[in-house]
């Protein structure tokens, strides 16, 4: 095969490929965004979280649970705390 061709079969894979993982890609693209916002938030929160009692690490995980679940999702962060204590 000659390399006009290939480049060409390799171009068209790409645009499938695009065109296949448009919709979870931008999924994921905006998990981690609102992972993100919510990693600045617990950072937020860590500087008055010594005034109501309440330790919530500053991590992937938490962040994560804030970027999917977001409001229901600190909630259950602190009751998952206030349980394991």
């Amino acid at each position: 095969m000659n390399q006009p061709a290939l480049m060409g079969a390799g171009l068209a894979v790409l645009a499938l490929a695009a065109v296949l993982f448009r919709r979870p890609l931008s999924a994921l693209l905006g998990l981690l965004a609102r992972s993100g916002v919510g990693l600045i938030f617990l950072w937020l929160f860590q500087n008055v979280s010594g005034f109501l009692g309440v330790q919530l690490g500053v991590n992937l995980l938490n962040g994560l649970v804030l970027g999917a679940l977001g409001a229901p999702g600190f909630a259950l962060l602190l009751m998952t705390q206030w349980a394991v204590r």
